[in-house]
């Protein structure tokens, strides 16, 4: 059941990008933001409110840390997606764990640990090859921005990871986590929005009953996977549950597919081939040693 929980939530996480790539034509990056951000501050308040929960925390500063990161590493991958094919954008979005694997390596040489992971060392370097394959197409369509972007966004998830799983071994409940995020996120969207109007001046576009049905679709799809992975590495093995979430790649992909025609050559299929191998190696090697803390609150506690 657990392994289900994965799929469910990785295909809920790539449901939501569709979302995000097929609003991009009307609403701004800043919108969508605020849009994903105050739907899930609203059902999260109704639910906290029914649960008798509370949102006053001892590690303000802490939050205000991950919840900046995290916002700005999601502005990043929306942008991605309005700008890429929704397979590459998710592709180089599922990079967060070889720059977790790279930090971790940089950080024990910097300590005095001189002792060489070869195995870690190998699935980063193979991820940046993967990483080249993928984009080769966006640079020749001169789609540089999105690329950059994509890949800023995983560089900077990896950072919001690492803040979750310390608040997590503070003992703040996932609940908070996900909460001031995603208050964080609508806020920060609305002041977005507000600084960056379009060519013709506006800052909120108008809906349409098919651009409400995505926005209020893109919400509850994030908010139901942030759910669904977080029963997923509770109830399960955090090996095989960690290496589960990159069939993220493969709903994206198909996504891309189904929705948009999108074709991809040989050298993208192979970049992404590359970049789930190595990040299912860095998952593998990595997740022992963080088993005990990832296992005690939303590994993610967001899309991001």
């Amino acid at each position: 059941m657990p392994s289900l929980w994965m799929l469910f939530a990785s295909f809920a996480f790539a449901a939501m990008g569709a979302a995000v790539k097929l609003a991009s034509d009307t609403f701004s990056t800043s919108e969508l933001v605020m849009y994903r951000g105050l739907i899930g501050s609203i059902i999260l308040f109704a639910t906290l409110r029914a649960h008798g929960g509370t949102l006053r925390t001892p590690f303000p500063k802490e939050h205000l840390w991950r919840s900046g990161v995290g916002v700005t590493s999601l502005w990043l991958w929306f942008f991605a997606i309005g700008a890429l094919p929704l397979a590459t954008a998710t592709t180089l979005n599922y990079t967060a764990p070889i720059w977790m694997a790279a930090w971790t390596l940089g950080l024990a040489w910097y300590h005095g640990d001189k002792h060489a992971e070869w195995p870690l060392i190998a699935a980063v370097l193979m991820s940046f090859v993967g990483v080249t394959l993928v984009l080769r197409p966006a640079v020749e369509m001169q789609q540089w921005a999105g690329g950059l972007a994509g890949i800023a966004s995983s560089v900077i998830s990896a950072a919001a990871y690492l803040q979750v799983r310390r608040l997590g071994r503070m003992g703040e409940p996932e609940y908070r986590v996900v909460f001031y995020f995603s208050l964080t996120t609508a806020i920060t969207g609305f002041l977005g929005a507000l600084a960056t109007p379009d060519a013709a001046g506006v800052h909120f576009h108008a809906f349409s009953t098919r651009n409400a049905l995505l926005i209020l679709f893109m919400g509850f799809a994030g908010l139901v996977a942030q759910v669904a992975m977080t029963r997923a590495y509770r109830t399960g093995s955090v090996l095989v549950v960690a290496n589960l979430q990159y069939t993220g790649i493969v709903f994206s992909s198909l996504w891309s597919i189904l929705l948009w025609g999108d074709h991809f050559d040989w050298h993208v299929w192979l970049g992404m081939a590359i970049i789930l191998a190595s990040g299912v190696a860095a998952t593998f090697y990595n997740t022992p040693a963080a088993a005990s803390a990832a296992i005690k609150t939303d590994p993610i506690a967001s899309e991001t």
